[in-house]
């Protein structure tokens, strides 16, 4: 018997029995389902992680006053609390003045919430920060209007301010912000710039934010210090030097610092490499255990996918008695059973595929970007057609076996 018959004989035995068929595929389509969501969820945060650091900078790195590593437990965290200090500009000038390998240094400050409001109106909870001109450079800002801070506002603490759509849609739905102003704790600031869009993420917004030149903001916040110190963004000269370019900054700050040989840093500093091993740290563990559970609804499926092939071996088993009598060999009825278990399982999982699809541009929309790569699709339909043929191979194996005498004596 060739493939293009064993295939009509399992869609023939499928179309049969619609409505078994279908509680059948119910339990691999939720399976595939589940698990389909829930990897295009990771994938989507994977990616939105790995854009971020695209986004910075492959050859960027940031320099705090703690480490990943202080956050450890609040011993250790007490502990840098006592032993880390604030970092000040005399220490960014002096890296700056310094370092040979090095591209760019620039200070930000904040984040803090404050209204914001115009002519009567508020927007709530808008994230206030400051940063310095070059930062626009470093971070490859997206402009949509007007244009970033300079250098004389900045040492002017002019009151300029950069914001993101949100705050300049709140306010200027027709658009015209360049040039306006807002107010901010009863300090009107001009607007020179607007970001282009970023949309949401985790379901919280991106462009609800005003961004003033960092001195701007010390001087109209209560000066850069505690939560409102700076932190340094650096650039390497390119991606090859930036492990050395990373060590010539932590040598040269630990000199600023009067550090001794063998004393742990009193600051951190935080590269792409650090941050990617520290979402793998946190969320890896977490991963498996979520993509464990929707792997258990694959198992049910494939257990109702059993269940369903025994019971029809048993209902067709005068069937099976005729086709052995007109010459189908064991292997013919083995092909025939496990043919039609696999289909049943990869109807399953492209239903399952097609959903998860849907879920995710409803995903998408509301709450996290998702991604479904194709060969996770592939890979998908591949596994669901796998899992049939092994649930489908015992009923498959005993169908074959069944004495043709015997069978055509059943009722």
């Amino acid at each position: 018997m060739n493939f293009s018959e064993t295939i009509k004989l399992a869609f023939s035995a499928i179309w049969a029995h619609k409505l078994r068929s279908f509680l059948t595929l119910l339990g691999m389509i939720i399976g595939v389902t589940a698990f389909m969501v829930v990897l295009s969820l990771l994938q989507g945060f994977n990616s939105y992680v790995d854009e971020k650091i695209a986004g910075i900078g492959s050859n960027s790195f940031t320099i705090r006053r703690f480490s990943f590593d202080d956050f450890k437990d609040s011993d250790t965290i007490a502990a840098a609390q006592r032993r880390n200090k604030d970092l000040t500009f005399g220490e960014r000038d002096f890296i700056r003045d310094h370092a040979q390998l090095i591209d760019r240094i620039g200070a930000k400050a904040g984040n803090t919430n404050r209204d914001v409001k115009r002519n009567g109106e508020t927007l709530t909870s808008v994230s206030i920060s400051g940063s310095e001109p070059v930062i626009a450079d470093i971070e490859k800002r997206d402009i949509a209007e007007g244009r970033f801070f300079s250098t004389p506002e900045n040492e002017n603490s002019a009151r300029v301010a950069y914001v993101g759509t949100d705050v300049a849609n709140k306010f200027f739905p027709r658009g015209g912000a360049i040039g306006q102003e807002i107010n901010i704790s009863g300090i009107p600031y001009k607007i020179i710039g607007v970001q282009t869009a970023k949309g949401t993420v985790f379901g919280q917004p991106q462009d609800n934010f005003v961004e003033l030149p960092i001195k701007t903001f010390g001087a109209a916040f209560g000066g850069l210090r505690n939560q409102r110190a700076p932190y340094f963004v650096v650039t390497a000269k390119n991606d090859k030097l930036m492990n050395d370019a990373v060590e010539e900054v932590r040598t040269l700050l630990r000199i600023k610092r009067k550090q001794q040989f063998g004393e742990k840093d009193t600051f951190g500093i935080l590269t792409p490499d650090a941050i990617a091993k520290l979402r793998d740290a946190i969320f890896g563990p977490i991963f498996i255990v979520i993509i464990a559970v929707p792997t258990i609804a694959l198992l049910v499926g494939a257990i109702v996918i059993m269940n369903i092939m025994l019971v029809s071996v048993t209902e067709r088993t005068k069937e099976i008695g005729i086709r052995k009598s007109l010459g189908a060999r064991q292997a013919d009825i083995l092909k025939q059973f496990l043919m039609e278990s696999a289909t049943l399982s990869a109807l399953g999982g492209t239903i399952g595929l097609i959903i998860a699809e849907i879920l995710g541009f409803i995903i998408t929309a509301f709450v996290f970007q998702t991604r479904i790569p194709l060969w996770s699709a592939l890979f998908a339909i591949a596994v669901s057609g796998g899992v049939g043929i092994l649930a489908g191979l015992f009923p498959a194996w005993k169908a074959a076996r069944l004495d043709p005498i015997e069978a055509l004596r059943a009722d």
